[in-house]
């Protein structure tokens, strides 16, 4: 009989007929071959010729197929192939099963799992549908093209079963093989399918190396906690320390949270445990409120550089936040605790408990137009230092000075279009400030202020487009605005750092906190220029300067604020679509010729590196605690050699100093079935509490499992 659905009719209509019962629990299969047979008496069903059945999703293909409804069984030719409805391929030159391909023997059998990981066996038997178990057994996640050349890596065992329903794979005697050679052996071993996310066990172990530490092991353990828990311990064990880290994460129907903790015992302190704990987490609550935590904390200055966390930092924050923000409104609630990590600084007398609550409204009368805007504050920063400061003496090494203070800010502000596309702008402002300072003897007190204040603003955008279809701006900007009342003597505890840039070239203070406000009348200018071109790319320009009135003492040296005329603002972008992405910002003094403030960040994108720099430099300042200038740069970069080759490499040095701070590189190779990482670095400490150090990091991952990750996208085709 030809090859047509005549042959699947006629074996439906004779199997149907008489169907036994467990045709009837499991649901017919459906058969198409080239040619169908039913033997007299209608028990034995002969498919030959291009075989294919297809039972619940699984499919199967071969060269014959002898079907004995009286055994419920199936002979099946080789070459077989069955693909499972999960993508899995089992393969065998001939096979026993029953009608539903639940049970029976295979040979030569070859089990091929998400597309990754090949067992080869010389037998292999089906039992339930859900276990295979297989005997003299060699698997690997390498290609194999039948050469006699053997993989990098494979595993040999006496026996193997996977359990498809828990997607685990046991081995008996099992022996790890890099290119045929013995390498380890042990009597069991479980490991995860590579279709298996989450599964007890232990992951990849890392090999690690540090002048401070010595050599080491790190070997994690996997413990999955239903669906919406884990945790991971981390054992890491060196002739110097015995640590034992630990994560735990969380999800929930409204938010997650992660802990990081580590526990160790080593020679490099004179404290008989050191650890850190880090956690964090965000939940979602309703009306729209957010809830968010973290939290830091370690057990010594020096834990974090010693071994070279992840989490390393120069100052500890732990902060619980509530949060709301709507299209005209926010809300936010915190408190914020600091340690600083950094030699020099007493943690005493620096601000370490801080309060804070923000809420912020906007209008849209009708009556007047424009927007009204309406803030309010409350904050409060705790010094632990219980000594008073008088400013006679070096007393501000204790300084143990505490503030509270509540702000409320009430603005209108509007934009009209002017002929000649003239665009003007106006804005009104109030703020009320009061003050509370304690434990300062030159200043404690309340304090309240109450300050006006109004500016005025002209633009005058010019568009234009070129010849060549590119699009330029040019914008010149002017701003006259007036702040009225007098400073009461509130100490400057909050606005001893100020930043000038493009977002408040116009602000009628430039101080980041309350306690600081300027005065008098001041005047802005500035001129923007941007342009995006058809050929891909797009920059832009801002020059800007402030002039005032009267010099105010409280802006430092490196602001740019600190005489009547301000440092010139220069900033600039620059994006291509080759991937080349550049900013600059500097203050520039023209009286002595140079930057005060500069800072350049660039990045580069391409198809096989990517390379990033950035570079800040910091004047003198004596307002600012900097007694020398700083001035460092920054490189990381990564490289594509060839498909199966990165090298990664960073390092930050001070040019002030002349010394580098780090430096890094590291080499990955990724082929099909294994991915290993090799790294270098060096930490030059900066601080007299640290100690420098050398790290040297190695893991090796076979793929395939899912404890080592995916290879598919190094999948390699076979030339013959």
């Amino acid at each position: 009989m030809r090859r047509s659905s005549l042959a699947l009719i006629l074996a439906a209509m004779l199997w149907t007929a008489a169907p036994t019962p467990s045709m009837a629990q499991t649901g017919d299969v459906m058969l198409l071959a080239d040619q169908v047979l039913v033997e007299q008496g209608g028990d034995t069903l002969v498919a030959t010729g291009n075989v294919e059945a297809l039972y619940e999703g699984t499919r199967l293909t071969a060269s014959s197929v002898i079907y004995d409804r009286a055994s419920d069984t199936v002979e099946i030719q080789g070459p077989i192939r069955i693909t499972q409805p999960n993508g899995d391929v089992l393969t065998a030159t001939q096979a026993q099963l029953d009608q539903g391909f639940q049970n029976g023997l295979l040979e030569s059998a070859r089990f091929v799992l998400d597309e990754q990981l090949q067992i080869a066996s010389a037998r292999a038997a089906r039992v339930q549908g859900r276990y295979t178990a297989m005997s003299q057994v060699a698997a690997t996640s390498c290609q194999v093209c039948g050469s006699d050349r053997p993989p990098l890596w494979a595993i040999r065992a006496t026996r193997v079963v996977h359990d498809a329903e828990e997607r685990q794979i046991y081995f008996d005697d099992a022996q790890l093989r890099v290119l045929g050679v013995p390498v380890f052996y042990i009597p069991r071993m479980r490991l995860p399918d590579p279709t298996l996310e989450r599964a007890r066990g232990f992951l990849i172990p890392e090999l690690k190396t540090s002048t401070l530490l010595g050599f080491g092991i790190k070997l994690p353990y996997f413990i999955p906690i239903g669906d919406h828990a884990d945790l991971t311990l981390t054992p890491y064990v060196s002739p110097i320390t015995r640590t034992l880290e630990l994560r735990y994460r969380q999800a929930f129907r409204n938010g997650n949270i992660t802990v990081n903790s580590a526990v160790s015992r080593d020679s490099l302190s004179s404290e008989s445990s050191r650890g850190l704990f880090f956690a964090e987490g965000a939940f979602t609550l309703p009306r729209s409120f957010r809830l968010s935590f973290d939290i830091e904390a370690v057990s010594d200055d020096a834990y974090l550089n010693d071994y070279n966390s992840d989490f390393k930092k120069d100052r500890l924050d732990s902060a619980l936040t509530l949060s709301r923000t709507k299209r005209d409104r926010f809300f936010s609630l915190g408190l914020i605790h600091y340690e600083s990590l950094t030699d020099g600084e007493n943690n005493a007398t620096q601000p370490t408990i801080i309060a804070d609550l923000r809420y912020n409204r906007r209008y849209f009368p009708k009556a007047i137009g424009g927007e009204v805007r309406l803030g309010f504050q409350v904050h409060g920063h705790y010094r632990y230092s219980d000594t008073d400061i008088d400013g006679s003496d070096d007393d501000s090494v204790v300084d143990g000075r505490d503030v509270g203070r509540a702000n409320l800010d009430l603005s209108w502000r509007d934009r009209w279009t002017l002929p000649g596309g003239l665009r003007a702008g106006a804005v009104t402002q109030l703020w009320v400030d009061h003050f509370i300072v304690e434990q300062d003897a030159a200043a404690e007190g309340d304090y309240t202020e109450v300050t006006p204040a109004a500016s005025v603003e002209l633009r005058w955008p010019l568009v234009k487009q070129t010849s060549t279809g590119a699009r330029v701006l040019l914008e010149p900007i002017v701003q006259v605005g007036w702040i009225g009342g007098e400073r009461s003597g509130v100490p400057n505890d909050e606005s001893t750092r100020v930043e000038f840039d493009e977002g408040n070239l116009l602000s009628l203070s430039r101080f980041p906190a309350p306690d600081r406000r300027e005065r008098g009348l001041i005047g802005a200018a500035a001129l923007r220029w941007m342009r995006q071109d058809p050929e891909g790319w797009r920059a832009s320009m801002t020059l800007g300067r402030v002039w005032r009135d009267e010099v105010d003492t409280d802006f430092s040296r490196s602001s740019g604020q600190d005489s009547a005329a301000s440092d010139w603002l220069i900033a600039g972008q620059l994006a291509h679509q080759n991937g080349l992405q550049l900013l600059a910002r500097g203050l520039f003094d023209s009286d002595e010729t140079r930057f005060n403030k500069a800072e350049m960040r660039a990045n580069i994108t391409r198809d096989r590196y990517t390379l990033g720099t950035s570079y800040i430099l910091l004047t003198t300042d004596p307002l600012e605690d900097r007694d020398d200038a700083q001035s460092q740069w920054r490189v990381n970069g990564r490289y594509n050699i060839d498909r199966n080759w990165t090298a990664t490499g960073s390092t930050r040095y001070d040019i002030a100093e002349g010394q580098f701070l780090n430096a890094g590189i590291g080499a990955e190779y990724r082929n099909e079935c294994v991915a290993v990482d090799f790294s270098v670095s060096r930490s030059f400490a900066s601080s007299t509490n640290l100690e420098p150090s050398t790290d040297f990091g190695l893991t090796v991952a076979l793929t395939g499992f899912s404890t080592g990750g995916s290879g598919k996208e190094y999948r390699r085709s076979c030339s013959y």
